[in-house]
């Protein structure tokens, strides 16, 4: 399963039912951009050290950035930014699971459901 951004910022501000549903995964993985998107939010060096040691302890393998998940990307936000408002991080993770033949899992449903080859797990906070 490739978990997007807000179910780990969902685990750091203490929800527990998003850290249960990262729990109950054997195979975790995130996309590069998430990564990228929980450090640039980190306020100090300190956070930085807890995003880095989080990501190691429940053993996530961060998907990278490749050619196809670029251009994969450039097609989402072509094709649905106007229509949908898709923005290129967005497309960038949902890339990432549909090149990965990953099932992602959000909270936010909105931003992926127009891209009909990405099988979504909705989450609920």
């Amino acid at each position: 399963m490739l978990f997007d951004t807000d179910i780990l910022i969902f685990v750091q501000r203490g929800n527990l039912k998003a850290a249960k549903l990262i729990d109950h995964k054997i195979q975790r993985s995130i996309s590069v951009q998430t990564y990228m998107e929980l450090l640039q939010n980190a306020q100090n060096k300190k956070q930085h050290t807890i995003i880095i040691d989080f990501i190691k302890k429940l053993d996530f393998k961060i998907l990278p950035f490749t050619e196809c998940i670029g251009q994969r990307a450039a097609i989402y936000v072509e094709e649905y930014s106007l229509s949908h408002g898709v923005r290129a991080g967005d497309a960038i993770i949902a890339a990432t699971a549909v090149e990965n033949s990953l099932v992602l899992a959000t909270a936010n449903i909105k931003h992926f459901k127009a891209i009909k080859e990405l099988n979504l797990y909705m989450f609920k906070p």
